[in-house]
């Protein structure tokens, strides 16, 4: 007695310990149930309640066929069992498959999750809620999925269904039989009624509205006849003693993208935001952008269900404006999806102003609105990382042990198992850019002032531009200043200006100008400009990062009293 309650405690605990977690539904039953009370059995002729079982088959949804070796689950030994048909689902009986008797030992596989019951009885009803919620159970799939040998991912996308069968093993004329419902129906017809004649309660009763589907499906009808009296033969093979669990189809990862502008010759981040789909570290997502005829790919993508992650490639773009059609890729859980991202390359240089000359004259003019263009001086970005978090289970495997004194004893048998999951950290990372412009009379002017100068003569110009990030890896420096003018209305003309120091710490100036006497890089003011301040406009851009580029409007100023030809000075030529 000490020993048989000590085995029922390590039981108990056991069962504590093995599911003590929340079941997740990974698929949907197509399960219904019927019966009821079973009539009294003889010696030769009788089934006890317990004494089933579910056959498992995985089943091909576009053509139905079987792609898995049919598996026997039960919670009992069934190691007295004298004749079966083999593991033949019920999709190859129906496809005209003989019934043939197995010589072979009856095989079965005593899942570690208890099945609930299956076939009701006078003792009591199974529950088909019970079942259904046991066949979607994720743990259970998978360990479909690993008994079957087929690949759980393949398994759950959408293109494969389980098929389910009960079995009953029973005696029938001193004979220990296994049969699903199918096979039962398949055996009595071949008898001429005689398996009805003596077992009709189970065989053609309750195993066979042990389950049916409540809507139609692989072929077979959804059953709308009685769920309580027997039936028959040719109801049993058409309609009964099946159920199918399905999955819909797998969320294929999605790329949301967007147009871009860029500069020729500039080093750009293109970047994608991917949701849906698989994506915990065993089964990453992979991204591929097709650019100019190279690929580029970007693997173990992944992130939390529900959420996304940006994902971005860094490249240069050519030296020629073109519209460029930039191919993303996006490959997860079996699945993939397209997307495409149009990039405008553009050209600015070519629109320097034209040559000043003494006579240049504006009379309308009156001052512009200084620009002010879309200034973004910081971002942010994130990358998701994963760490997993074990949680060990004890998976009990009891077995009988014959004992020489005592009969025997049960003895667990079972192992430690990691039934953990992935925890998803977010890794945070940002840039930010700064930037300065100062605008000075150029030294050829005679008269300057500090920022004081006559009109006519040229100003220089120094941008500097500050990138500060801690993912140097993902951000550019800012590689492109544009400089445009009051007197063209900050319009028409402009100075593209040469980077004369990159990096994240870069410079800018005026490139040469072709019209300076000494090649200065400088811009002349116009003779005509009023008096009072003179503010040219720049816009530093091309700093970018997964988020998006970085940019800054900039303005300095000078001021404009007189003009050069107050220093001219004419007067006779002594002799």
């Amino acid at each position: 007695m000490k020993r048989i309650l000590s085995i029922f405690i390590m039981l108990a605990l056991s069962l504590t310990i093995l599911f003590p977690l929340t079941a997740y539904a990974v698929g949907e039953g197509n399960i219904d149930s019927g019966g009821g009370g079973m009539g009294s059995g003889t010696n030769e002729n009788y089934w006890n309640t317990g004494d089933e079982g579910v056959r498992v088959t995985v089943v091909r949804a576009s053509d139905h066929a079987v792609v898995t070796t049919p598996v026997d689950f039960t919670n009992k030994s069934p190691d007295n069992i004298q004749a079966h048909f083999g593991k033949v689902s019920k999709i190859s009986y129906t496809n005209g498959f003989s019934l043939t008797p197995n010589a072979q030992t009856y095989t079965y596989v005593n899942p570690s999750k208890v099945l609930p019951r299956i076939i009701s009885s006078g003792s009591g009803n199974a529950n088909i809620e019970a079942i259904k919620s046991y066949f979607t159970d994720e743990l259970i799939v998978r360990y479909i999925s690993s008994i079957t040998g087929f690949n759980y991912d393949t398994l759950i996308n959408g293109d494969y269904k389980i098929l389910l069968e009960p079995i009953a093993y029973m005696t029938f004329q001193g004979v220990r039989i296994a049969v699903t419902a199918t096979e039962a129906a398949l055996y009595d017809q071949q008898l001429g009624g005689g398996l009805r004649s003596k077992m009709v309660s189970l065989s053609h009763k309750n195993l066979p509205l042990a389950m049916f589907l409540e809507t139609p499906d692989l072929g077979y009808p959804a059953w709308s006849g009685s769920t309580t009296s027997s039936a028959s033969n040719a109801d049993i093979i058409s309609s009964l003693g099946l159920g199918i669990v399905r999955f819909s189809e797998a969320e294929p990862p999605v790329v949301s993208s967007h147009s871009y502008t860029y500069r020729v010759n500039t080093e750009v981040i293109t970047s994608v935001t991917v949701s849906g789909g698989q994506s915990d570290p065993d089964h990453p997502v992979t991204v591929r952008f097709t650019i100019g005829g190279r690929t580029y790919t970007v693997g173990n993508v992944y992130y939390p269900d529900g959420d996304s992650q940006l994902v971005w490639v860094r490249w240069t773009t050519p030296s020629t404006p073109q519209t460029m059609t930039i191919n993303v890729s996006v490959t997860g859980s079996g699945r993939a999806s397209q997307g495409t991202i149009t990039a405008n390359i553009v050209d600015l240089s070519g629109n320097d102003p034209p040559n000043p000359v003494a006579d240049d004259r504006n009379d309308s003019y009156s001052r512009p609105s200084v620009p002010n263009n879309p200034q973004k001086t910081s971002s942010s970005w994130g990358i998701w990382s994963a760490r997993w978090h074990a949680y060990w289970v004890w998976v009990s495997d009891w077995n009988w042990y014959s004992d020489v004194d005592e009969g025997g004893h049960w003895e667990d048998d079972g192992s430690w198992e990691d039934h953990g999951w992935w925890d998803f950290g977010w890794n945070s990372y940002s840039a930010s850019l700064s930037a300065s412009m100062s605008i000075v009379p150029d030294a050829k002017a005679p008269t300057a002032s500090g920022k004081t100068m006559k009109s006519g003569y040229g100003v220089n110009q120094t941008t500097t531009a500050n990138v500060s990030t801690n993912q140097s890896s993902a951000v550019t420096g800012a590689q492109t200043a544009v400089t445009y003018f009051p007197e063209f209305r900050y319009q028409t003309y402009w100075r593209l200006l040469e980077r004369t120091s990159s990096g994240y710490n870069a410079k800018f100036e005026f490139a040469k100008n072709k019209y300076s006497t000494y090649n200065r890089r400088t811009h002349f003011t116009p003779i005509w400009m009023s008096d009072g301040s003179y503010t040219p406009y720049t816009y530093l851009i091309d700093c970018w990062t997964p988020s998006g580029m970085l940019s800054i409007n900039l303005t300095d100023s000078v001021t404009i009293s007189g003009n050069l030809w107050s220093d001219w000075h004419i007067a006779p030529v002594k002799p």
